[in-house]
């Protein structure tokens, strides 16, 4: 699989740009990779469309039934192409309700572009239609945030707009136009539509922390979503392979360590991170999902020295303890540091660590087979898990978008191959997950598409089913039905002695939903046919959702709850 990087330059555009607003944005986009434009139908952006059906060749129009649901496609384009996606809101409310997406997209250091429609210029604080000072609103969430104010000046301000989006550290950028403007012509001369060099990492830092690798007895390498986005996946197998380095993946480095790999000890997490005396972190935040950088200290061992690798300086942790850090290409930072450790003169043999942490895994996996297998009624969780992951191709995509019911399936899905793997992030945002599926569809036209729902999740964005049927998208959606906001249910209960606001509807027809908008789906409330029901949904070819009623007092057992 092959997809494009920052790394990689667009070919400029010959001669001048002519034509409208929209004309010039959607030009710089598509010399950028764009071929999908996510939005719902405004006044505010009509050149954008225009200039999409006019072009040659054409740039597809994604229409859907609410604003996030683009942005959230547009977010999830980005991490999977790993060029910036495209958005194209319509001022004021249309905006507004994409803000959410644009939010996780800065958490997650997801490349994407968001243009918004702006009320005309030669009306500006007259109280026209949607009148709004957007880019203030989305600045805090944003890598950059401006109104472009002309129609000359669209083309270089959509170059910056790409730029800023697909350089690291990669994230959301926001531009707005007024209409008047968009719709105005000019004749501009094309800009330069190349991407920034290499970061290049400092050689002395890689070689102060090959040195602490070198003497290490328990090292433990962490993998997160930025290797991926960078495209350092190679470079990452490369370096723990030929170290024989235990792994352990998060986010969007799930799958650069193969799922069965004898070094990826990501069911060893507990003892792994707990017991080692180095941890080095690549391509992710030490936040709350890694103890905020803390590591060690468990079953007598010593605290752990903690190490920090980033694509870019700004990344690099300030509120942890760091024994060492390096910034940069992370292709370059891994086989550099790959280089600096193949020159240390002695290094510690990790064979009966390595071997430790085995151990632990395979008592994991035989663990999770009983609850893999489990014949509870009503159906335990981890089962839809028994029955998905075996049906799973290694190209398949799966897009998580709930709290208790996507933490199994981070428990229990282990990616093949790098790259189709999306969740929240550590932004935490519901909603996400029907935006992402449909990107995923556009952007792997070929695999399975998986949308793991819980039954919360679904409730906001369910709707957007419709999009899927009227653009012909098959999706396998399964949600685990257990009538509650289980992420909240549990810890309400322990910390009062009861819970308020976390109940739902039980039993709620999510399936009836989606065969009422044109899709299909069936209920199921027996173990034995959750593997039947998705044989048939993986053949239908059409939208289709498996409704699972599952045991509401079979609450993932979490260690933290982000706080």
């Amino acid at each position: 699989m092959t997809e494009p990087t920052h790394q990689q330059t667009t070919e400029k555009i010959d001669g001048k740009i002519d034509g409208h607003g929209g004309d010039h944005a959607l030009a710089v986009a598509a010399a950028h990779g764009v071929d999908v434009m996510y939005t719902l139908s405004g006044a505010h952006v009509f050149p954008m469309y225009d200039a999409a059906v006019r072009a040659d060749p054409p740039v597809r129009l994604l229409d859907v039934r609410h604003e996030q649901t683009a942005a959230f496609a547009a977010e999830a384009t980005g991490k999977l192409t790993r060029r910036p996606g495209l958005a194209v809101l319509t001022a004021g409310p249309g905006v507004t309700n994409g803000v959410s997406a644009v939010a996780q997209a800065q958490f997650a250091g997801s490349p994407m572009v968001v243009v918004g429609g702006r009320a005309p210029a030669a009306r500006w604080g007259t109280g026209s239609l949607q009148e709004l000072d957007q880019p203030p609103i989305l600045a805090p969430v944003s890598k950059l945030a401006r109104t472009i104010p002309t129609a000359p000046e669209i083309a270089a301000g959509m170059q910056e707009a790409f730029v800023a989006a697909g350089s690291s550290h990669r994230g959301p950028v926001f531009v707005d136009v007024p209409m008047d403007e968009l719709f105005n012509t000019a004749v501009v001369d094309t800009p330069d539509l190349s991407m920034p060099a290499r970061l290049q990492p400092d050689t002395d830092a890689l070689e102060r922390i090959a040195a602490l690798l070198a003497g290490a007895e328990r090292p433990v390498l962490v993998l997160g979503t930025d290797v991926w986005a960078d495209g350092a996946e190679e470079a990452a197998l490369r370096l723990v392979e030929e170290l024989q380095l235990p792994a352990i993946t998060n986010g969007m480095g799930r799958g650069v360590v193969p799922g069965g790999h004898r070094l990826l000890m990501t069911k060893a997490r507990s003892v792994a991170l707990g017991t080692s005396d180095l941890v080095i972190v690549v391509g992710t935040p030490l936040d709350f999902r890694l103890s905020y950088g803390v590591f060690g200290g468990k079953e007598g061992a010593p605290v752990a020295k903690t190490v920090h690798l980033a694509d870019s300086p700004g990344q690099v942790s300030r509120h942890a303890e760091l024994a060492g850090s390096a910034s940069g290409d992370l292709t370059l930072v891994l086989d550099g540091l790959l280089t600096a450790v193949q020159g240390q003169s002695r290094r510690t043999d990790w064979s009966g660590w390595v071997g430790t942490l085995q151990e632990t895994v395979a008592a994991a996996t035989a663990r999770d087979d009983e609850l893999l297998r489990a014949e509870a009624d009503p159906i335990h969780p981890a089962r839809i898990y028994g029955e998905l992951v075996p049906r799973l191709a290694e190209d398949a995509v799966v897009v998580g978008d709930g709290g208790d019911f996507v933490s199994f399936a981070g428990k229990y899905v282990e990616p093949k191959r790098p790259g189709g793997w999306l969740d929240p992030g550590p932004y935490g945002c519901l909603g996400a997950g029907l935006g992402g599926a449909i990107a995923a569809r556009l952007a792997r036209p070929s695999s399975q598409v998986v949308l793991l729902y819980g039954d919360g999740a679904a409730g906001m964005s369910l709707m957007d089913v419709d999009t899927l049927v009227r653009h012909d998208l098959p999706v396998v959606m399964v949600v685990g039905n257990n009538g509650a906001w289980g992420l909240e249910k549990g810890p309400m209960q322990m910390l009062y002695g009861y819970d308020v606001a976390a109940d739902l509807t039980p039993r709620t027809g999510y399936h009836e939903v989606v065969k009422a908008l044109g899709g299909a789906g069936e209920e199921v409330t027996d173990p034995r046919e959750i593997g039947p029901t998705l044989d048939r949904a993986f053949a239908s070819g059409v939208p289709y959702l498996v409704n699972v009623i599952t045991d509401v007092e079979a609450a993932y057992p979490r260690n933290t709850f982000g706080i």
